[in-house]
């Protein structure tokens, strides 16, 4: 993606509505630039090559566009932390729209005589521009209640579990612990799966409500139902969507068959959903109980995780880490975003997929400062909003609504026929996993893209789609290349283990949200990508240059 975000497919739906998004920019003081359409998601520009040709892959310069005279003048570093600052306090009675809610046990009313209000931190693990968070501290502040945050610290034992996610994950929690405690709001890390320990710990401390965020994933799914049925009857469970900026279950009450058939009830709903947020204030009732402080350090080098898998120095945790992200990326490449977003060997995307994936970053907050401030951007940023808003969320109602969302029989039917129809296919090149994981293929390119997922913790979006497409190719079945493509996925990639990795994988391997292409072998009507068309694409010497390991 920007942002974990891996396919760009430009349709011709699309293409009108960006020359409509043109016309109408031109306009004063219309907020229309979120209504945009360029067919994006796992990455790179995926349409066929001569439509390629004309919209996504050309490496030009930069958009022609007339500089305003103020963003000329050299802004000083923190500039957009000061600016989100002051926005939130300017906004701070900003109503909470309860179609973001929904409430997931038979009784919705606080349990009088309680003792506080809880919010479950489980995805958005941020203090600002969370909408659960926000719903907590109302619902707390009318009823003249103390506000807590939990989140439970739970390692599977797993070979994708590893010191790069679970490092990022705690010095974000850090973070939060330190805002939280500005706040008067106490923060507690339970250690334990949710089902085990949440109930009994709402029930010692006299909760009278609980808030939690959401998560379509079949793991977290697992937790809310684990702790629904064990918590007492007379306590409300409020499930918050504070990820998608339009609420999951509003944007689509189904399982959408491809961005084309959910963007417009996503766009028609940015209006009402994409607004400003309400200051997270300093609570005014203070808990007689306090929490247990953490020590953090500790608590890290106690993980059972595999540290041969280590933190990246590219990405700092935490939400002031991702907001300088966010500045850089306005400052200096979403003008290049437009043009440049191809090109592996190019600066020009977000960069911002680990903080969103951790949700220490909204992106509706991406999306509101990339509208205001990226006016000398020219045709980067309805392209950039297509990517964030509706290939992200398109991602989330595709793990919602389909529970074989990392299955090659979570295909469509089209799809599973042809790819079983060529299975038994002769595969020029056969690789097993341990040979994909070390980056020892015959291609320079792919070995490259690898190499640098396994270092860096991340991998350019076109690369994304031709490294996943391969390792259909080198299999020997799709189902052993989508069980090898989301393993490297999951325990290399920062982004990982996250919606954009599952529906990436199952876009470049089982066609989802894609059509039918040109028959061929292996990949039967799967659509096709190849090293002589990333020849076309970008200069493959100097990337495989810089990232092609060496051979021993």
């Amino acid at each position: 993606m920007l942002l974990g975000v891996w396919k760009r497919s430009a349709l011709f739906a699309a293409r009108s509505t960006l020359l409509r998004l043109a016309q109408l920019q031109s306009q004063v003081r219309k907020p229309i630039l979120f209504f945009v359409s360029t067919s994006s998601s796992f990455g790179g520009a995926t349409m066929s090559e001569k439509k390629r040709k004309t919209s996504s892959a050309a490496e030009g310069k930069e958009p022609s566009v007339k500089q305003p005279r103020l963003e000329k003048e050299k802004k000083a570093a923190g500039w957009l932390q000061n600016l989100v600052k002051q926005q939130r306090e300017d906004k701070k009675d900003t109503k909470f729209n309860k179609k973001r809610q929904r409430f997931l046990t038979d009784t919705e009313k606080i349990r009088q005589g309680s003792e506080g209000i809880l919010y479950w931190m489980l995805r958005d693990q941020r203090v600002q521009d969370n909408w659960a968070l926000i719903r907590a501290q109302q619902l707390a502040a009318k009823e003249e209640l103390p506000l807590h945050v939990c989140f439970c610290l739970v390692v599977p034992k797993s070979e994708v579990s590893t010191l790069r996610h679970y490092a990022f994950l705690l010095k974000g929690l850090e973070e939060v612990a330190k805002d939280c405690k500005r706040l008067n709001i106490q923060f507690h890390l339970l250690h334990g799966a949710p089902g085990e320990v949440l109930p009994g710990f709402v029930s010692d401390q006299g909760f009278g409500a609980m808030v939690t965020d959401f998560s379509p994933l079949r793991e977290p799914q697992q937790w809310l139902n684990d702790v629904k049925k064990k918590l007492s009857e007379d306590i409300p469970l409020i499930q918050v969507d504070a990820h998608n900026i339009v609420p999951c279950w509003v944007a689509s009450p189904k399982l959408e068959y491809s961005a084309r058939t959910i963007r417009g009830k996503i766009t028609n709903l940015l209006p009402e959903f994409l607004t400003d947020f309400p200051l997270v204030e300093k609570h005014a009732h203070t808990a007689t109980r306090t929490a247990k402080p953490v020590d953090w350090e500790k608590t890290l080098a106690s993980l059972d995780v595999d540290r041969t898998v280590g933190e990246p120095q590219w990405a700092k945790p935490g939400s002031e880490a991702g907001m300088a992200m966010l500045e850089s990326f306005i400052d200096v490449r979403l003008k290049l975003f437009a043009t440049q977003r191809n090109d592996p060997n190019m600066a020009a995307l977000s960069q911002l997929s680990p903080w969103i994936r951790f949700g220490q970053l909204s992106a509706q907050r991406v999306a509101l400062q990339v509208r205001r401030c990226g006016k000398n951007a020219g045709e980067s940023v309805a392209p950039f909003i297509e990517e964030l808003v509706v290939r992200r969320e398109l991602t989330d109602n595709f793990c919602f609504y389909n529970e074989k969302y990392d299955k090659v029989e979570g295909a469509y039917e089209w799809a599973q026929k042809t790819l079983k129809d060529h299975a038994k296919d002769k595969r020029e090149f056969i690789y097993t996993r341990e040979q994909l994981e070390k980056a020892q293929t015959h291609d320079k390119l792919w070995n490259g893209a690898q190499y640098q997922m396994v270092t860096e913790g991340k991998m350019h979006g076109f690369l994304r789609m031709y490294w996943a497409k391969k390792i259909l190719e080198w299999t020997r079945s799709p189902e052993e290349a989508l069980s090898i493509a989301l393993y490297l996925n999951d325990r290399y990639e920062l982004d990982g283990q996250d919606p954009n990795g599952f529906v990436g994988c199952m876009w470049s391997i089982c066609g989802i949200h894609d059509q039918g292409w040109a028959e061929r072998p292996v990949f039967g009507k799967i659509r096709y990508m190849n090293y002589k068309g990333c020849l076309r694409k970008f200069n493959v010497a100097q990337f495989e240059k810089k990232y092609c390991p060496k051979k021993p």
